[in-house]
């Protein structure tokens, strides 16, 4: 084959390369169940003649005429089937976060038009009850679990005729690089979804330019456990599936520690906030300790801290470091399987302490940078120490080109950069400009060479698990209780989102009088147990209007109000000064998050 030109030739590059015995691998009935190569194209031909055989269709090629199919499970290998099972008929495949609201899941439904729903087990479907009444398009749904009175996805293998297989062929020579792979919806400012087109050439040209960065080659293990719905994890599959690479799914982000001693993988991806988590368990460990173990563990954790590739450090810190990684650090890698090489970390900032201790325990962190838009990687650390930086996102890709803006923005220009939103022109305009992006970013080079983030632009932020909020949904809703005069979400970076708020004292007032709750003034009245309890109550109501990832799950109470005086808010609109609110409460949003 020549070079790969649609994601889904990555297949027959692997058969042509050698078959892998574990190109796909998962838990089935509690043992390690492995598709091969050979397995994995017998079982996605059958599934696309069988989609064929329900008459989906490439239609006339164009975005609009395409059948969409939508998806909304956890990693397994069924989702690999059906993602190459529909591009290579030319159908686009919608991936939906399965913990989404039901209010957007029927959105990105009923504005893609989708053809089937398949979905992961009972409690989707549970969910989808909700949803699909109202989705007039949805021609049928089917389940990857067996679930009684439901469709499973297995029967579609046996509805192909032979003139279906021959009608693969005939669909997969119509598709072009430049065609559309893919919408992915991320969230708006307005927090209405937006769908984010991506052609085969835009995710292809990523996984070529990032594969030679990563320690993988035919039959390499791999664990795979970051939502496939987002585009980091599903074009770091291709990346997997192009080396020939064999693909473990974690059961559970509840079993992951297990499965990766089970797996014994010798990459992953993953984002900040479970690398914390893993870090949290080291320290609760080491505080465990008694006498000399205790001490040798924080003596090598001091060390870790120091560590620096730029700055080895003295030959008398480097030969203690040595001895660390045999009595300490061994068994840090020990619990991730011991044949780690490479963790690549993307979707929210990574701390730097976390990136130093691992790198100097023998687990080399490499942190990236990009967003849907850009198919997502603009920028990698990379395994070769000269072309890696810790405080950076690393250096850019190959055929792809940044600059700084004047007033600091991330601009990014090259083949990974989006088609476009999906029916939103208006939005592709603002966003792409003369072939850049503007990535609503702020950052700078180190070195020449090195981008590193020192701000968000936007109002949208990321936890530290890498979803996105849209800030202002929220902070309406919250503004419906006469409660509440004032309120700004918070959470960038952070574990979860939580908010600042400032209490309708007229209203409050008149409550707690209600309640026998006798104060003096607004200091002792936000401090109050009753009252606490009480706006808990109301954000809890609240928050039923919102998928997990934005419910506020934490707020501090204020005593007065944001003022244009004191530089709180703007000028006409009366817009929230996030950034000054941020430094005047500092201590109070470190409360939360302590």
């Amino acid at each position: 084959m020549n070079k790969p030109h649609r994601l889904f030739d990555c297949i027959d590059l692997q058969l042509q390369k050698g078959s892998v015995a574990g190109a796909l691998v998962a838990k089935e009935a509690g043992q390690w169940r492995s598709y091969s190569t050979q397995e994995v194209k017998n079982i996605v031909d059958g599934l696309s003649a069988g989609l064929l055989a329900l008459g989906v269709s490439s239609g006339d090629m164009s975005v609009e005429g395409r059948d969409k199919i939508a998806i909304l499970s956890k990693n397994r290998p069924e989702w690999v089937f059906l993602d190459l099972a529909v591009q290579q008929i030319g159908a686009v495949l919608i991936p939906i976060y399965p913990t989404a609201h039901v209010q957007d899941i029927s959105f990105i439904i009923n504005d893609t038009k989708a053809k089937f729903v398949f979905f992961n087990d009972e409690e989707l479907h549970q969910k989808l009850k909700d949803v699909l009444p109202n989705t007039p398009t949805v021609q049928g749904s089917f389940s990857f679990e067996k679930i009684d009175g439901i469709k499973h996805w297995s029967e579609i293998l046996s509805l192909g005729r032979q003139d279906h297989v021959l009608g693969i062929e005939a669909a997969s020579k119509k598709i072009n690089t430049e065609d559309l792979f893919t919408i992915i919806y991320t969230s708006g400012t307005t927090g209405t979804p937006k769908g984010v087109m991506l052609s085969h050439h835009n995710v292809l040209s990523n996984v070529l330019s990032t594969l030679p960065d990563f320690p993988i080659t035919m039959n390499t293990k791999v664990l795979s456990f970051l939502p496939l719905n987002h585009i980091f994890e599903r074009m770091v599959t291709y990346v997997y599936l192009f080396a020939g690479a064999s693909i473990y799914y974690a059961e559970s982000l509840e079993q992951l520690g297990e499965n990766m001693k089970e797996v014994q993988p010798e990459m992953f991806t993953t984002v900040p906030r479970l690398l914390e988590k893993v870090y949290e368990k080291i320290l609760a460990k080491g505080n465990e300790q008694k006498g000399i173990k205790k001490k040798l563990f924080f003596w090598a954790l001091g060390l870790a801290e120091k560590y620096d590739l730029q700055q080895k450090g003295s030959a008398g810190y480097r030969m203690q470091l040595a001895l660390a990684n045999k009595i300490v650090f061994s068994k840090w890698r020990a619990g991730l399987g011991n044949e780690i090489k490479c963790i690549v970390t993307g979707a929210a900032a990574c701390q730097l302490r976390l990136i130093r201790i691992f790198s100097a325990a023998g687990i080399p962190i490499v942190e990236g940078y990009g967003q849907t838009e850009s198919s997502p990687v603009i920028c990698v650390n990379q395994l070769n120490e000269g072309e890696r930086m810790f405080g950076t996102v690393g250096p850019v890709i190959d055929g792809v080109e940044v600059k700084i803006a004047e007033d600091g923005e991330i601009l990014c220009k090259g083949p990974n950069v989006m088609m476009g939103y999906y029916k939103r022109p208006d939005l592709t305009a603002e966003t792409v400009i003369d072939g850049w992006l503007y990535t609503g970013d702020i950052g700078k080079m180190v070195d020449n060479k090195f981008l590193k983030i020192t701000d968000r632009k936007k109002e949208i932020f990321k936890t530290s698990g890498g979803k996105y909020v849209a800030p202002q949904p929220i902070e309406n809703k919250l503004s419906e209780s006469p409660f509440i005069e004032q309120v700004m979400v918070i959470g960038a970076g952070e574990k979860f989102t939580s908010a600042l708020i400032v209490p309708s004292f007229p209203a409050l007032k008149e409550w707690a009088k209600a309640q026998g709750v006798e104060v003096a003034n607004n200091e002792q009245l936000v401090h109050d147990a009753k009252v606490i309890h009480h706006y808990k109550n109301v954000v809890d109501e609240m928050n039923k209007a919102f998928n997990l990832v934005e419910q506020v799950k934490k707020f501090e109470l204020l005593p007065l109000p944001w003022t244009l005086e004191h530089g709180e808010i703007t000028p006409g609109l009366g817009k929230l000064r996030r950034k000054v609110i941020m430094e005047r409460h500092a201590g109070l949003v470190r409360k939360i998050y302590d």
